[in-house]
């Protein structure tokens, strides 16, 4: 059977009808809920549900760190709950899914950004003293999108969403790649999956100001988290593309956030296959949604994104990619960054 959440919705005023979704008893039969809720809109939000949700014990995560998904963890085991809702941006349900996992209990996600694929994803990208990590978790149980909430979240972080969904089309040729050169299984549903979500948006000219494209926007995320599920990794939604984001990260921490890094990452990976059609087509999408494309746009120069190139392969071992595939040495690697630069410069 295809693994898949019970109830999945995108709409405006979710997070106050939370009590509707609570009261379907494969959620919840005996009533006893917790719910997570970042720093920046917990007052707002706590406002929101009391009236439907007034006896259930609302706990604030106090980041996307390690630590708080742990200490939320130990909370929700004390308190004996049956399910835990997180509502929030991407740190606030990472680390409600971390926590979730670790009381052993489901979870429900209420996303009120749309900024990646980590609504849906069976990972949590947590950060810690060493740096970030990805965790394995379950996938959430339900998952509910407030479009009232996402309007009013910074356009610039709602439009990095579409730029982590359209990199899937990176990491599926790398997942092929990996299949031809190394005999690594594939799932044709998982790529399925991945690819027509980003399909679903590449060449749609409405933007984040339409409910219609939030919703897409929103559903296609939600596709490509579940497109991991299938596939039991990450595989069809990170390839060499996100090596280079992870890269960036570890060197030059808090340039950019994930779904910007996807984007350039993918479009440069293109730029290596020489694939023009679709290097034309990711670069032009990326553009019409105010998303940078070469590494000035992220504050980076060339000879630093070059270095996160040379970095990437290490950040994912075992993972094949087109970046292993080419095996450049660093000069190498120099000219093509210089070479997409000159071409796909402002």
């Amino acid at each position: 059977m295809l693994p898949a959440p019970l109830h999945i919705e995108v709409r405006r005023g979710a997070v106050a009808q939370l009590g509707a979704l609570l009261a379907d008893s494969r959620v919840a039969t005996s009533g006893r809920v917790a719910v997570a809720v970042g720093p920046g809109q917990g007052d707002h939000i706590e406002s929101l549900i009391a009236p439907t949700l007034g006896e259930a014990e609302v706990f604030r995560v106090a980041d996307g760190s390690v630590e708080a998904a742990v200490s939320l963890g130990a909370d929700l085991r004390k308190g004996a709950y049956e399910v835990v809702v997180g509502v929030g941006g991407g740190r606030t349900i990472d680390a409600t899914k971390y926590g979730a996992s670790l009381a052993g209990i489901p979870m429900v996600a209420v996303a009120t950004n749309l900024s990646h694929d980590g609504i849906c994803s069976p990972t949590a990208s947590l950060v810690y003293d060493g740096g970030k990590g990805t965790f394995g978790v379950p996938m959430p149980l339900a998952i509910l999108v407030d479009l009232d909430f996402v309007h009013s979240a910074p356009q610039a972080l709602v439009r990095s969403g579409v730029g982590d969904v359209v990199s899937n089309l990176s990491a599926i040729q790398d997942w092929h790649l990996g299949n031809l050169e190394r005999g690594e299984p594939i799932d044709g549903l998982a790529c399925s999956m991945a690819r027509t979500a980003a399909e679903a948006l590449i060449g749609r000219v409405d933007s984040v100001e339409s409910d219609d494209f939030l919703t897409v926007l929103a559903e296609s995320l939600i596709l490509s988290g579940m497109s991991m599920v299938i596939a039991g990794s990450s595989r069809p939604a990170s390839g060499g593309d996100h090596e280079i984001l992870h890269a960036v990260d570890q060197l030059f921490p808090g340039t950019s956030n994930h779904g910007e890094l996807a984007g350039i990452g993918a479009a440069f990976c293109f730029f290596l296959r020489e694939d023009a059609p679709r290097l034309a087509q990711v670069t032009d999408c990326l553009r019409r949604h105010e998303l940078p494309v070469v590494p000035a746009d992220i504050g980076l120069t060339g000879e630093q994104f070059a270095q996160a190139v040379v970095l990437a392969p290490a950040t994912r071992p075992g993972r094949y990619t087109i970046l292993e595939h080419l095996r450049l040495s660093e000069s190498e690697i120099r000219d093509r960054v210089e070479d997409y630069v000159r071409a796909y410069g402002r």
